[in-house]
């Protein structure tokens, strides 16, 4: 909770305006005092995540990882929430659980979505077995945004 989050919680407190000095609940306010210096973790999509994670098990600073390693992808999401960034590095942070899909062949031969690291593009290559699971937003910023709309291949939700 932040100091402006506390000052509105107070505010909306029920009072006693029958003395000349309006009260509110000691403990109730005193609840609210304590969460004030409770960080929260704020939430950012898997690669965000893994950039961090990496940039960390590399004992990178901070303000090195920001100017130097960032792929295209991290750096798009970065320039748009800086401070949930900064955050995330220093008060932790969760994974989105965006929705991820598989992609099949009509005739029942699998794709498999192969994601180069380093790089933002995603690729096909033909296999047989398992298959990588992507967010939508991964095949659509690679192009392949087709594929949810094409009847010779199978886009299927999973966990």
């Amino acid at each position: 909770m932040n100091k402006q989050e506390l000052i509105e919680s107070i505010g909306h407190l029920p009072s006693d305006c029958s003395r000349p000095r309006p009260m509110i609940d000691k403990l109730t306010t005193l609840e609210l005092i304590k969460l004030l210096d409770e960080t929260q973790e704020v939430e950012l999509p898997m690669l965000v995540a893994d950039f961090i994670t990496e940039q960390k098990k590399l004992s990178h600073t901070l303000s090195y990882s920001i100017d130097a390693c960032m792929s295209d992808g991290v750096a798009e999401w970065y320039w748009d929430n800086s401070e949930l960034f900064v955050r995330a590095w220093l008060d932790g942070y969760t994974v989105d659980k965006e929705k991820r899909y598989e992609v099949i062949l009509s005739n029942g031969q699998s794709l498999k979505t192969v994601y180069r690291q380093g790089e933002d593009r995603l690729d096909f290559e033909k296999v047989y077995g398992d298959l990588e699971r992507f967010t939508r937003k991964q095949l659509e910023d690679a192009g392949l945004a087709w594929v949810f709309d094409c009847p010779g291949v199978k886009v299927k939700e999973v966990e």
